[in-house]
Protein backbone atom coordinates (compact mmCIF):
# COMPACT_ATOMS: atom_id res chain seq x y z
CA UNK A 1 0.00 0.00 0.00
CA UNK A 2 1.23 4.20 -0.56
CA UNK A 3 1.78 5.85 2.25
CA UNK A 4 -1.63 7.89 1.62
CA UNK A 5 -3.79 4.33 1.02
CA UNK A 6 -2.25 3.37 4.41
CA UNK A 7 -3.10 6.63 6.44
CA UNK A 8 -6.95 6.29 4.94
CA UNK A 9 -6.94 2.63 6.17
CA UNK A 10 -6.38 3.83 9.93
CA UNK A 11 -9.07 6.45 9.09
CA UNK A 12 -11.65 4.02 8.84
CA UNK A 13 -10.50 1.73 11.79
CA UNK A 14 -9.79 4.62 14.13
CA UNK A 15 -13.43 5.88 13.69
CA UNK A 16 -14.65 1.90 13.89
CA UNK A 17 -12.48 1.93 17.29
CA UNK A 18 -13.89 5.58 18.36
CA UNK A 19 -17.51 4.20 17.87
CA UNK A 20 -16.72 0.77 19.77
CA UNK A 21 -15.16 2.43 22.76
CA UNK A 22 -17.45 5.38 23.12
CA UNK A 23 -20.46 2.70 22.92
CA UNK A 24 -18.56 0.77 26.32
CA UNK A 25 -17.43 4.24 28.17
CA UNK A 26 -21.04 6.05 27.46
CA UNK A 27 -22.79 3.37 29.29
CA UNK A 28 -21.73 3.59 32.95
CA UNK A 29 -23.06 7.07 33.85
CA UNK A 30 -26.67 5.95 32.61
CA UNK A 31 -26.97 2.68 34.15
CA UNK A 32 -29.47 4.22 36.18
CA UNK A 33 -31.42 5.70 33.69
CA UNK A 34 -31.91 2.77 32.10
CA UNK A 35 -33.28 0.75 35.26
CA UNK A 36 -35.49 3.56 35.91
CA UNK A 37 -37.43 3.65 32.54
CA UNK A 38 -37.15 0.00 31.69
CA UNK A 39 -37.82 -1.19 35.28
CA UNK A 40 -34.91 -3.29 35.25
CA UNK A 41 -33.65 -5.42 38.24
CA UNK A 42 -29.85 -5.16 39.31
CA UNK A 43 -29.25 -8.07 37.73
CA UNK A 44 -30.69 -6.70 34.70
CA UNK A 45 -28.26 -3.82 34.78
CA UNK A 46 -25.21 -6.01 35.95
CA UNK A 47 -25.62 -7.84 32.20
CA UNK A 48 -26.07 -4.58 30.11
CA UNK A 49 -22.18 -4.39 31.02
CA UNK A 50 -20.94 -7.79 31.18
CA UNK A 51 -23.05 -9.62 28.63
CA UNK A 52 -20.67 -7.39 26.07
CA UNK A 53 -17.73 -7.97 28.37
CA UNK A 54 -17.92 -12.03 27.45
CA UNK A 55 -18.97 -12.08 24.14
CA UNK A 56 -16.38 -9.37 23.73
CA UNK A 57 -13.53 -11.64 25.01
CA UNK A 58 -14.34 -15.00 24.28
CA UNK A 59 -14.37 -14.33 20.36
CA UNK A 60 -11.59 -12.53 20.28
CA UNK A 61 -8.47 -14.91 19.76
CA UNK A 62 -11.21 -16.92 17.07
CA UNK A 63 -11.87 -13.95 15.36
CA UNK A 64 -8.16 -12.82 14.94
CA UNK A 65 -7.18 -16.04 13.92
CA UNK A 66 -9.93 -15.50 11.27
CA UNK A 67 -8.52 -12.63 10.19
CA UNK A 68 -5.56 -14.50 9.44
CA UNK A 69 -6.94 -16.81 7.60
CA UNK A 70 -9.24 -15.32 5.87
CA UNK A 71 -8.68 -11.65 5.70
CA UNK A 72 -8.53 -9.11 7.89
CA UNK A 73 -11.15 -6.56 5.52
CA UNK A 74 -14.21 -9.20 5.45
CA UNK A 75 -13.95 -10.03 9.01
CA UNK A 76 -13.50 -5.96 10.03
CA UNK A 77 -16.69 -5.19 8.05
CA UNK A 78 -18.89 -8.22 9.44
CA UNK A 79 -18.05 -7.24 12.83
CA UNK A 80 -18.83 -3.17 12.04
CA UNK A 81 -21.82 -4.49 10.72
CA UNK A 82 -23.24 -6.54 13.49
CA UNK A 83 -21.81 -3.81 16.07
CA UNK A 84 -23.48 -0.76 14.03
CA UNK A 85 -27.24 -2.82 13.96
CA UNK A 86 -26.82 -4.28 17.30
CA UNK A 87 -26.79 -0.30 18.61
CA UNK A 88 -30.05 0.23 17.08
CA UNK A 89 -31.60 -2.84 18.35
CA UNK A 90 -30.63 -1.46 22.11
CA UNK A 91 -31.61 1.78 21.30
CA UNK A 92 -35.09 0.51 20.53
CA UNK A 93 -35.04 -2.02 23.30
CA UNK A 94 -38.77 -2.20 24.51
CA UNK A 95 -37.69 -4.51 27.85
CA UNK A 96 -34.30 -5.57 29.66
CA UNK A 97 -34.10 -9.05 27.91
CA UNK A 98 -33.97 -7.00 24.70
CA UNK A 99 -31.16 -4.64 25.65
CA UNK A 100 -29.08 -7.16 26.78
CA UNK A 101 -29.52 -9.27 23.96
CA UNK A 102 -28.18 -6.76 21.89
CA UNK A 103 -25.40 -5.98 24.43
CA UNK A 104 -23.97 -9.90 23.78
CA UNK A 105 -24.55 -8.85 20.20
CA UNK A 106 -22.77 -5.91 20.28
CA UNK A 107 -19.94 -7.75 22.37
CA UNK A 108 -19.49 -10.18 19.19
CA UNK A 109 -19.42 -7.52 16.86
CA UNK A 110 -16.88 -6.09 18.54
CA UNK A 111 -14.95 -9.04 19.38
CA UNK A 112 -14.81 -10.00 15.58
CA UNK A 113 -13.18 -6.42 14.51
CA UNK A 114 -10.82 -5.14 17.20
CA UNK A 115 -8.46 -7.74 16.74
CA UNK A 116 -8.73 -7.01 12.77
CA UNK A 117 -7.34 -3.36 13.86
CA UNK A 118 -4.05 -4.20 15.44
CA UNK A 119 -3.45 -6.92 12.77
CA UNK A 120 -3.99 -4.58 9.83
CA UNK A 121 -1.53 -1.76 11.82
CA UNK A 122 1.01 -4.75 12.17
CA UNK A 123 0.81 -5.57 8.49
CA UNK A 124 0.75 -2.62 7.03
CA UNK A 125 2.41 0.00 8.94
CA UNK A 126 6.26 -0.46 9.71
CA UNK A 127 9.01 0.66 11.88
CA UNK A 128 8.81 4.57 13.41
CA UNK A 129 5.41 5.11 11.06
CA UNK A 130 3.83 1.87 13.22
CA UNK A 131 4.65 3.95 17.02
CA UNK A 132 2.98 6.57 15.40
CA UNK A 133 -0.24 4.35 13.75
CA UNK A 134 -0.14 2.93 17.39
CA UNK A 135 0.08 6.35 18.71
CA UNK A 136 -3.01 7.51 16.33
CA UNK A 137 -4.64 4.74 18.25
CA UNK A 138 -4.19 5.35 21.16
CA UNK A 139 -5.30 9.06 20.90
CA UNK A 140 -8.50 7.86 19.99
CA UNK A 141 -8.57 5.97 23.04
CA UNK A 142 -7.65 8.50 25.30
CA UNK A 143 -10.29 10.75 23.23
CA UNK A 144 -13.41 8.30 23.53
CA UNK A 145 -13.16 7.52 26.99
CA UNK A 146 -12.95 10.99 27.71
CA UNK A 147 -15.96 12.21 25.80
CA UNK A 148 -18.24 8.70 26.19
CA UNK A 149 -19.22 9.90 30.17
CA UNK A 150 -19.72 13.60 29.54
CA UNK A 151 -21.53 12.86 26.46
CA UNK A 152 -23.95 10.02 28.40
CA UNK A 153 -24.54 12.73 30.89
CA UNK A 154 -25.63 15.43 28.78
CA UNK A 155 -27.74 13.00 26.69
CA UNK A 156 -29.60 12.24 29.91
CA UNK A 157 -29.35 15.64 31.39
CA UNK A 158 -31.02 17.49 28.54
CA UNK A 159 -33.30 14.52 26.59
CA UNK A 160 -34.48 13.11 29.95
CA UNK A 161 -33.74 9.57 31.08
CA UNK A 162 -35.51 7.29 28.37
CA UNK A 163 -35.17 9.18 25.26
CA UNK A 164 -31.09 9.93 26.64
CA UNK A 165 -29.90 6.89 27.56
CA UNK A 166 -31.39 5.37 23.90
CA UNK A 167 -29.72 8.42 22.65
CA UNK A 168 -26.35 6.60 23.67
CA UNK A 169 -26.67 3.85 21.77
CA UNK A 170 -27.84 5.29 18.59
CA UNK A 171 -24.85 8.03 18.50
CA UNK A 172 -23.11 4.59 17.07
CA UNK A 173 -25.39 4.54 14.42
CA UNK A 174 -24.49 7.06 11.76
CA UNK A 175 -20.36 6.98 12.99
CA UNK A 176 -21.13 3.04 12.18
CA UNK A 177 -22.43 3.71 8.55
CA UNK A 178 -20.06 6.23 7.83
CA UNK A 179 -17.37 3.55 8.67
CA UNK A 180 -19.34 0.77 6.26
CA UNK A 181 -19.18 3.12 3.63
CA UNK A 182 -15.24 4.34 3.94
CA UNK A 183 -14.12 0.51 4.71
CA UNK A 184 -15.77 -0.74 1.70
CA UNK A 185 -13.91 2.45 -0.41
CA UNK A 186 -10.68 2.16 1.29
CA UNK A 187 -9.23 -1.24 2.53
CA UNK A 188 -6.91 -3.29 0.81
CA UNK A 189 -8.64 -5.25 -1.59
CA UNK A 190 -9.68 -7.87 -1.76
CA UNK A 191 -11.42 -7.95 1.51
CA UNK A 192 -11.68 -11.65 1.22
CA UNK A 193 -9.00 -13.80 1.00
CA UNK A 194 -5.78 -15.53 2.78
CA UNK A 195 -3.54 -12.57 4.25
CA UNK A 196 -0.68 -14.87 4.02
CA UNK A 197 0.02 -18.11 2.80
CA UNK A 198 2.54 -20.96 3.13
CA UNK A 199 4.97 -21.21 0.43
CA UNK A 200 2.45 -23.40 -1.46
CA UNK A 201 2.19 -27.15 -2.00
CA UNK A 202 3.20 -28.79 -5.46
CA UNK A 203 2.84 -32.10 -7.22
CA UNK A 204 4.95 -32.97 -9.81
CA UNK A 205 4.38 -34.14 -13.25
CA UNK A 206 6.03 -34.98 -15.96
CA UNK A 207 9.22 -32.37 -15.96
CA UNK A 208 6.39 -29.83 -14.90
CA UNK A 209 5.70 -28.12 -11.28
CA UNK A 210 1.52 -27.36 -10.79
CA UNK A 211 1.16 -25.19 -7.73
CA UNK A 212 -1.33 -26.29 -5.10
CA UNK A 213 -3.22 -23.48 -2.98
CA UNK A 214 -2.61 -25.05 0.72
CA UNK A 215 -6.43 -25.69 2.11
CA UNK A 216 -7.86 -23.62 4.88
CA UNK A 217 -7.24 -24.58 8.14
CA UNK A 218 -9.39 -23.10 11.45
CA UNK A 219 -8.67 -25.16 13.70
CA UNK A 220 -12.22 -25.39 14.96
CA UNK A 221 -12.04 -27.62 17.46
CA UNK A 222 -9.40 -25.67 19.16
CA UNK A 223 -11.72 -22.74 18.64
CA UNK A 224 -14.12 -23.71 21.06
CA UNK A 225 -12.08 -25.00 23.63
CA UNK A 226 -10.28 -21.77 23.72
CA UNK A 227 -13.63 -19.95 24.10
CA UNK A 228 -15.22 -22.15 26.51
CA UNK A 229 -11.99 -21.95 28.99
CA UNK A 230 -11.83 -17.93 28.70
CA UNK A 231 -15.75 -18.05 29.03
CA UNK A 232 -15.19 -20.05 32.40
CA UNK A 233 -12.61 -18.44 33.84
CA UNK A 234 -14.56 -15.03 33.32
CA UNK A 235 -18.07 -15.42 33.99
CA UNK A 236 -17.61 -16.24 37.68
CA UNK A 237 -15.51 -12.61 38.27
CA UNK A 238 -18.66 -10.95 36.38
CA UNK A 239 -21.77 -13.30 37.95
CA UNK A 240 -20.62 -14.73 41.26
CA UNK A 241 -22.03 -12.17 43.33
CA UNK A 242 -25.43 -13.11 42.99
CA UNK A 243 -24.66 -16.87 41.34
CA UNK A 244 -21.66 -18.25 43.96
CA UNK A 245 -21.89 -21.62 42.33
CA UNK A 246 -20.27 -20.15 39.35
CA UNK A 247 -16.81 -20.21 41.20
CA UNK A 248 -16.53 -23.63 40.27
CA UNK A 249 -16.15 -22.84 36.99
CA UNK A 250 -12.26 -21.58 37.37
CA UNK A 251 -10.76 -25.24 37.66
CA UNK A 252 -12.76 -26.59 34.43
CA UNK A 253 -11.60 -23.45 32.95
CA UNK A 254 -7.79 -24.67 34.28
CA UNK A 255 -8.39 -27.89 33.14
CA UNK A 256 -9.60 -26.94 29.63
CA UNK A 257 -6.89 -24.55 28.92
CA UNK A 258 -4.54 -27.03 29.69
CA UNK A 259 -6.56 -29.58 27.15
CA UNK A 260 -6.35 -26.67 24.67
CA UNK A 261 -2.97 -26.45 24.83
CA UNK A 262 -2.16 -29.70 24.37
CA UNK A 263 -3.93 -30.07 21.71
CA UNK A 264 -2.22 -26.99 19.82
CA UNK A 265 0.81 -29.01 20.42
CA UNK A 266 -0.90 -32.05 18.78
CA UNK A 267 -2.50 -29.57 16.02
CA UNK A 268 0.87 -28.77 15.25
CA UNK A 269 2.73 -32.03 15.09
CA UNK A 270 0.13 -33.45 12.85
CA UNK A 271 1.26 -30.73 10.06
CA UNK A 272 -1.36 -28.51 11.19
CA UNK A 273 -2.37 -24.83 11.56
CA UNK A 274 -3.00 -24.48 15.16
CA UNK A 275 -5.42 -21.19 16.25
CA UNK A 276 -2.78 -20.34 17.93
CA UNK A 277 1.02 -20.85 17.30
CA UNK A 278 2.26 -21.65 20.95
CA UNK A 279 5.71 -20.61 19.91
CA UNK A 280 4.74 -17.00 20.37
CA UNK A 281 5.06 -17.35 23.93
CA UNK A 282 9.05 -18.24 23.42
CA UNK A 283 9.35 -14.27 22.24
CA UNK A 284 10.21 -12.62 25.24
CA UNK A 285 8.13 -9.20 24.55
CA UNK A 286 5.29 -11.07 23.99
CA UNK A 287 4.67 -12.96 26.67
CA UNK A 288 5.73 -10.32 28.93
CA UNK A 289 4.33 -7.65 27.37
CA UNK A 290 0.67 -9.39 27.64
CA UNK A 291 1.20 -10.00 31.60
CA UNK A 292 2.11 -6.03 31.49
CA UNK A 293 -1.12 -5.73 29.66
CA UNK A 294 -3.29 -8.33 31.83
CA UNK A 295 -1.75 -6.77 35.66
CA UNK A 296 -2.43 -3.45 34.41
CA UNK A 297 -5.85 -3.67 33.08
CA UNK A 298 -6.44 -5.64 36.22
CA UNK A 299 -5.72 -2.58 38.42
CA UNK A 300 -6.16 0.40 36.70
CA UNK A 301 -9.90 -0.04 34.72
CA UNK A 302 -11.05 -0.11 38.39
CA UNK A 303 -9.89 3.38 39.16
CA UNK A 304 -12.46 4.63 36.88
CA UNK A 305 -15.35 2.46 38.36
CA UNK A 306 -14.52 3.65 42.40
CA UNK A 307 -14.00 7.02 41.09
CA UNK A 308 -17.61 6.79 39.32
CA UNK A 309 -19.53 5.22 42.17
CA UNK A 310 -17.37 7.19 45.15
CA UNK A 311 -18.37 10.81 43.05
CA UNK A 312 -22.17 10.41 42.84
CA UNK A 313 -23.15 8.06 45.66
CA UNK A 314 -20.85 9.14 48.62
CA UNK A 315 -20.12 12.76 47.20
CA UNK A 316 -23.60 13.45 45.43
CA UNK A 317 -22.31 14.44 42.51
CA UNK A 318 -24.34 14.22 39.09
CA UNK A 319 -23.56 11.96 36.04
CA UNK A 320 -22.48 14.68 34.48
CA UNK A 321 -20.33 16.09 37.01
CA UNK A 322 -19.17 12.45 37.48
CA UNK A 323 -18.28 12.41 32.73
CA UNK A 324 -16.39 16.11 33.67
CA UNK A 325 -13.73 14.53 36.96
CA UNK A 326 -12.59 12.36 34.67
CA UNK A 327 -12.09 14.63 31.55
CA UNK A 328 -8.84 15.85 31.79
CA UNK A 329 -7.32 12.74 32.42
CA UNK A 330 -8.70 11.48 29.56
CA UNK A 331 -7.87 14.18 27.17
CA UNK A 332 -4.28 14.29 28.91
CA UNK A 333 -4.51 10.12 27.90
CA UNK A 334 -4.95 11.33 24.54
CA UNK A 335 -2.38 13.83 24.34
CA UNK A 336 0.19 11.37 26.14
CA UNK A 337 -0.66 8.48 23.62
CA UNK A 338 0.12 10.59 20.67
CA UNK A 339 3.42 12.41 21.79
CA UNK A 340 4.27 8.46 23.30
CA UNK A 341 3.83 6.97 19.47
CA UNK A 342 6.31 9.28 18.06
CA UNK A 343 9.31 8.00 21.21
CA UNK A 344 7.94 4.18 21.12
CA UNK A 345 10.50 3.16 19.00
CA UNK A 346 13.79 5.08 20.55
CA UNK A 347 12.51 4.58 23.92
CA UNK A 348 11.05 0.98 23.68
CA UNK A 349 10.04 -0.24 27.41
CA UNK A 350 11.37 2.77 29.66
CA UNK A 351 8.17 4.65 28.21
CA UNK A 352 5.97 2.02 29.54
CA UNK A 353 8.10 1.80 33.31
CA UNK A 354 7.58 5.90 33.44
CA UNK A 355 4.15 5.42 32.67
CA UNK A 356 3.71 3.16 35.69
CA UNK A 357 5.69 5.35 37.56
CA UNK A 358 2.78 8.46 36.69
CA UNK A 359 -0.06 6.06 37.48
CA UNK A 360 1.29 5.27 41.22
CA UNK A 361 2.18 9.25 41.58
CA UNK A 362 -1.49 8.86 40.68
CA UNK A 363 -2.80 6.62 42.98
CA UNK A 364 -0.79 8.10 45.56
CA UNK A 365 -2.36 11.44 44.99
CA UNK A 366 -5.59 10.80 44.73
CA UNK A 367 -6.23 8.71 47.73
CA UNK A 368 -4.08 12.03 49.93
CA UNK A 369 -7.09 13.62 48.45
CA UNK A 370 -10.06 11.55 49.38
CA UNK A 371 -8.79 11.49 52.67
CA UNK A 372 -8.02 15.36 52.77
CA UNK A 373 -11.35 16.02 51.46
CA UNK A 374 -12.85 13.59 54.22
CA UNK A 375 -11.25 15.91 56.72
CA UNK A 376 -12.80 19.12 55.45
CA UNK A 377 -8.91 20.47 54.24
CA UNK A 378 -9.29 20.24 50.07
CA UNK A 379 -12.19 20.19 47.69
CA UNK A 380 -13.11 16.74 45.84
CA UNK A 381 -12.36 18.87 42.23
CA UNK A 382 -8.82 18.45 42.66
CA UNK A 383 -9.03 14.90 42.01
CA UNK A 384 -9.09 16.62 38.13
CA UNK A 385 -5.33 17.16 38.66
CA UNK A 386 -4.02 13.79 40.39
CA UNK A 387 -6.41 11.95 38.55
CA UNK A 388 -4.38 13.46 35.20
CA UNK A 389 -1.10 11.89 36.06
CA UNK A 390 -3.42 8.41 35.96
CA UNK A 391 -4.76 9.82 32.54
CA UNK A 392 -0.76 10.36 31.41
CA UNK A 393 0.27 6.80 32.68
CA UNK A 394 -2.42 5.29 30.16
CA UNK A 395 -0.88 7.06 26.84
CA UNK A 396 2.10 6.03 28.00
CA UNK A 397 1.49 2.70 28.59
CA UNK A 398 -1.33 1.02 26.65
CA UNK A 399 -0.62 1.49 22.85
CA UNK A 400 2.90 1.50 23.13
CA UNK A 401 2.60 -1.79 25.07
CA UNK A 402 0.81 -3.14 22.19
CA UNK A 403 3.49 -1.74 20.04
CA UNK A 404 6.21 -3.16 21.58
CA UNK A 405 4.45 -6.76 22.43
CA UNK A 406 3.51 -7.17 19.14
CA UNK A 407 6.82 -5.71 17.52
CA UNK A 408 8.89 -9.57 17.17
CA UNK A 409 5.64 -10.98 16.18
CA UNK A 410 5.83 -12.44 12.46
CA UNK A 411 2.65 -11.15 10.77
CA UNK A 412 1.14 -14.14 9.25
CA UNK A 413 0.33 -14.07 13.25
CA UNK A 414 -0.77 -10.83 13.98
CA UNK A 415 -4.37 -11.34 14.12
CA UNK A 416 -4.50 -14.19 16.78
CA UNK A 417 -1.53 -12.45 18.80
CA UNK A 418 -3.31 -9.24 18.83
CA UNK A 419 -6.63 -11.34 19.98
CA UNK A 420 -4.48 -12.76 22.42
CA UNK A 421 -2.76 -9.61 23.99
CA UNK A 422 -6.75 -8.26 23.91
CA UNK A 423 -7.99 -11.37 25.95
CA UNK A 424 -5.40 -11.32 28.57
CA UNK A 425 -6.63 -7.42 28.65
CA UNK A 426 -10.34 -8.38 28.94
CA UNK A 427 -9.55 -11.09 31.73
CA UNK A 428 -7.47 -9.02 33.56
CA UNK A 429 -10.29 -6.41 33.86
CA UNK A 430 -13.38 -8.89 34.46
CA UNK A 431 -10.81 -10.35 37.03
CA UNK A 432 -9.80 -6.64 38.39
CA UNK A 433 -13.06 -4.87 38.72
CA UNK A 434 -14.72 -8.12 40.74
CA UNK A 435 -11.97 -8.49 43.22
CA UNK A 436 -11.32 -4.74 43.90
CA UNK A 437 -14.89 -3.39 43.77
CA UNK A 438 -15.41 -6.56 46.43
CA UNK A 439 -12.47 -5.04 48.56
CA UNK A 440 -14.00 -1.16 47.91
CA UNK A 441 -17.94 -2.45 49.14
CA UNK A 442 -17.00 -4.72 51.75
CA UNK A 443 -14.86 -1.89 53.24
CA UNK A 444 -17.99 0.24 52.91
CA UNK A 445 -20.56 -1.56 54.72
CA UNK A 446 -17.93 -2.63 57.44
CA UNK A 447 -17.01 1.65 58.20
CA UNK A 448 -19.56 3.28 56.67
CA UNK A 449 -17.17 5.55 55.28
CA UNK A 450 -17.22 6.13 51.39
CA UNK A 451 -13.66 7.72 51.95
CA UNK A 452 -12.09 5.05 53.74
CA UNK A 453 -13.48 2.05 50.96
CA UNK A 454 -12.00 4.50 48.39
CA UNK A 455 -8.31 4.55 49.90
CA UNK A 456 -8.59 0.82 51.04
CA UNK A 457 -9.47 -0.07 47.08
CA UNK A 458 -6.93 2.37 45.98
CA UNK A 459 -4.49 0.39 47.81
CA UNK A 460 -5.26 -2.56 45.75
CA UNK A 461 -4.78 -1.30 42.57
CA UNK A 462 -1.62 -0.02 43.84
CA UNK A 463 -0.54 -4.00 44.32
CA UNK A 464 -1.52 -4.75 40.95
CA UNK A 465 0.22 -1.76 39.31
CA UNK A 466 3.38 -2.49 41.41
CA UNK A 467 3.74 -5.74 40.18
CA UNK A 468 3.02 -4.44 36.77
CA UNK A 469 5.98 -2.33 36.97
CA UNK A 470 8.23 -5.04 38.55
CA UNK A 471 7.12 -7.01 34.93
CA UNK A 472 8.19 -3.91 32.91
CA UNK A 473 11.66 -3.55 34.95
CA UNK A 474 12.32 -7.33 34.00
CA UNK A 475 11.34 -6.69 29.94
CA UNK A 476 13.57 -3.88 30.58
CA UNK A 477 16.62 -5.41 31.66
CA UNK A 478 16.56 -8.77 29.41
CA UNK A 479 17.18 -6.02 27.25
CA UNK A 480 14.35 -6.35 24.28
CA UNK A 481 16.23 -4.06 21.75
CA UNK A 482 13.66 -2.05 19.36
CA UNK A 483 16.82 -1.68 16.76
CA UNK A 484 16.69 -4.91 16.00
CA UNK A 485 13.08 -5.39 14.84
CA UNK A 486 12.86 -1.96 12.68
CA UNK A 487 13.44 -3.44 9.23
CA UNK A 488 10.42 -5.79 10.28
Amino acid sequence: MSSAARWKMLIVLLATMFMSLIGVSIVNVVLPAIQNTLGATESDIQWVLSGYALTFGVVLVAAGRAGDVFGRGVIFLTGLVIFTLASVMAGFAPDATSLNAARFIQGLGSGLLNPQVLGMIQQHFHGAERGRAYGALGTVVGFSVAIGPVLGGFLVQGLGENLGWRSTFLVNVPIGLLAILLAIRWLPRPLLHRSFTEPAATTQGRGNVKPKRPAVDLDPVGCLMLGLSILALMLPFVVARETPWAWWLLPGSMALLGAWILWEKSYKNRGREPMVDLELFKIRSFTLGNIIAGLYFMGVTSVWVLVAVYVQQGQGLSPLEAGLIGLPAALVSAWSSHMAGKYVVQLGRKLVIWGIISALAGLLTTMAVVELHAGGFLSIWWLLLTLSFIGLAQGAIISPNQALTLMDVPVANSGSAGGLMQTSQRIGTAVGIAVITAIFYATQHATGAWHTAMTVGFVAITVMVVLTLVVAIIDQRKGHEIADVLGH
